[in-house]
């Protein structure tokens, strides 16, 4: 029927032994380090071994330090799991909206209430280079600021990461479908909103070139964020461009099929599978899902390749 590359996203959070379920997104857990490797073990059994990490510190600040520190927690994560799992291939998302006190995606003008791209970029270069030395295989910045992957190809680069993709959020809607990613991540801005830095839901031609100015800055991957809405977007970067092309099926578009299955009002398995094929059909290489594990295990079941 159709075969499809998963990365599979997880939430860490410091502590030991610890799994919580999130309410707005059933299946979808935080969990400290030592669950994470447990999580591993199951996802190589479904021969899922493509993972993004998403971190959820103890202290945020304003500029998010603990992205920052090869102590914090994505760099203990990715240096945990590469040493008990070398096989399982890591995407660190890279942005500050999880580790900072105010919740946006850069270092913030206190004055303007806005967010500074050229400090914010200074600092994802330092971020990146904490995960590319605990190990990270693929650096995916999320925060959407002008020049971002030529600011990180640098960085990796010179400082001997040259090997490192760089899988970008290329053409990142403004969305509400993000909002229970917001409760899991617990990144919700304490103000205003990202409207000036992710992509105007209407303007399909900057969609496009957001993507194509990515592909000429040096990305290895482009993404489209949110995928259920943008399907037309995902055909025209398919067409515009010769990168593999990543989307991104959000925690908004996850969790309304679930609200769906348990009200009974849909067949889950088969409008899950569509929904699948439908990303596949218009373009998707790669597919970051939080359906991955039973999208896998329904088509083990059903003998879908």
């Amino acid at each position: 029927m159709f075969s499809i590359f998963f990365i599979y996203p997880l939430f860490i959070k410091s502590g030991k032994d610890l799994k919580v379920e999130i309410n707005s997104t059933p299946g979808v857990y935080q969990m400290s380090i030592d669950n994470i490797i447990k999580e591993c073990n199951e996802l190589k059994k479904l021969g899922i071994y493509s993972i993004i990490l998403f971190g959820i510190p103890d202290v945020k600040d304003s500029v998010g330090s603990d992205s920052l520190c090869e102590h914090g927690i994505i760099a203990s994560a990715v240096r945990a799991i590469k040493e008990t799992h070398p096989d399982m291939f890591v995407v660190t998302d890279l942005c500050f909206c999880e580790y900072t006190d105010h919740g946006h995606c850069g270092i913030i003008d206190e004055v303007k209430q806005t967010v500074v791209n050229d400090a914010t970029l200074e600092l994802s270069a330092q971020q990146a280079l904490v995960h590319a030395k605990a190990g990270a295989d693929m650096i995916a910045p999320s925060g959407m600021m002008d020049g971002i992957i030529t600011t990180l190809r640098t960085a990796l680069d010179e400082n001997n990461f040259p090997h490192i993709p760089i899988m970008s959020y290329s053409t990142k809607f403004a969305s509400a479908y993000y909002g229970p990613f917001r409760d899991v991540a617990e990144s919700s801005p304490s103000f205003g909103d990202r409207r000036s830095y992710q992509m105007n839901p209407a303007n399909a031609k900057e969609a496009v070139a957001e993507s194509v100015e990515d592909e000429k800055q040096g990305a290895d991957i482009l993404m489209v964020k949110p995928a259920l809405a943008y399907l037309d977007i995902v055909r025209e970067i398919k067409n515009a461009t010769s990168l593999p092309l990543a989307v991104y099926n959000v925690s908004g578009e996850y969790s309304m099929l679930k609200a769906a299955e348990k009200a009974g009002e849909i067949d889950y398995e088969k409008v899950m599978l569509v929904t699948m094929l439908g990303f596949k059909r218009a373009g998707a290489d790669i597919i970051i899902s939080y359906h991955a594990k039973e999208v896998v295990k329904l088509m083990a079941c059903k003998g879908i390749q």
